[in-house]
């Protein structure tokens, strides 16, 4: 039982950068926008997270843990959005290839993140990381709950950002299935064209949509650099991201552009990724371990192709620019 609770812990842990991933590129996608660059966004964002925590660190001396937590999640939203911006402007402004402009936004995105990174690393004499103050901030649970026993461990031991996750799937859900500006957003996605005609400002939406789903995608940079379950607990690592806003794109089809969906896909990614660490078969190579979360989006990937159900389809316009003469 000891073993199973610290699995599924870690398994918690491991889906929540994914979580955020997914449901930041799910808003963008419900606009038409096809973003493939969520690795690079989180990139930024983890790196603008750590940038904002540790200069602040550095100009007060003692840090407060709210202000750290704040200046972080900010500067890693604001950093990760801004990318999303220059996507948006290259896409739906000027009409580019979302495909290419997506792939280069990765590309740039991981070079953003490396080069500061190393920066701030050598300016530091040899790595950059945050105080004591910070990392407890990021990593510890609920006081006085996470001592509970069992239901302590399952539900009240996790960090902040675990929680936010959480209230942005509820959030987001609400937000396009309950409310007007939501059904407005789908529609975009489904027919720009006809959004139009009915008076939705087409453009707006999909900027708006694009800018905020970066930012949440950059929330997920943020985690994995700032938890210690990842390896780094606030200090740089390069290449850090490592291959999570990949993942997060193929959770995005997994769960059928759901975010309700994306928790439990999410979670069994997640538990893919580190169940080497506590049921390991001597006859299975890490190396194979390693790929466990790759086979199983492929698998359901290929499940979700040939099972084409209504739900199971993207918007309409996907991935396509939307010509308002043409309409």
């Amino acid at each position: 039982m000891s073993t199973f609770l610290s699995f599924a812990f870690a398994a918690v842990l491991a889906a929540t950068p994914l979580l955020f991933g997914a449901l930041g590129e799910i808003l963008t996608e419900k606009s038409g926008n096809l973003n493939l660059g969520v690795e690079g966004m989180m990139f930024m964002g983890g790196v603008a997270g750590l940038a904002g925590t540790y200069y602040y660190e550095k100009a007060v001396g003692e840090p407060n843990a709210i202000v750290s937590i704040v200046i972080g999640l900010v500067c890693a939203f604001l950093c990760a959005a801004f990318g999303a911006l220059i996507y948006s402007v290259l896409t739906i402004t000027f009409r580019a290839n979302q495909n290419v402009t997506g792939l280069a936004l990765t590309t740039f995105g991981t070079g953003f993140g490396n080069f500061f990174g190393e920066v701030m690393g050598n300016a530091a004499g040899g790595y950059v990381s945050v105080g004591a103050v910070t990392k407890a901030a990021f990593n510890d649970g609920i006081p006085y709950l996470e001592d509970l026993p069992v239901v302590g461990k399952l539900l009240f031991s996790y960090n902040f950002l675990v929680y936010l996750a959480a209230a942005c799937t509820v959030i987001l859900a609400y937000f396009l299935f309950k409310t007007k500006a939501g059904l407005n957003l789908r529609a975009v996605g489904e027919n720009p064209a006809t959004a139009d005609a009915a008076g939705i400002n087409v453009t707006l939406y999909k900027y708006l949509a694009t800018c905020i789903g970066g930012g949440i995608c950059g929330l997920g940079g943020l985690y994995i650099v700032m938890n210690s379950a990842n390896g780094t607990g606030g200090v740089w690592v390069y290449n850090s991201i490592s291959g999570y806003g990949w993942l997060a794109v193929a959770i995005v089809i997994f769960c059928t552009w759901s975010p309700g969906k994306a928790v439990l896909c999410s979670l069994i990614v997640g538990a893919l990724t580190v169940i080497r660490y506590y049921y390991p078969l001597s006859f299975i190579p890490a190396a194979i371990y390693e790929i466990f979360p790759y086979i199983a989006t492929v698998v359901v990937l290929i499940a979700i192709i040939f099972r084409k159900k209504k739900n199971n389809l993207p918007p309409s316009s996907l991935g396509l620019a939307y010509f308002r003469e043409e309409r």
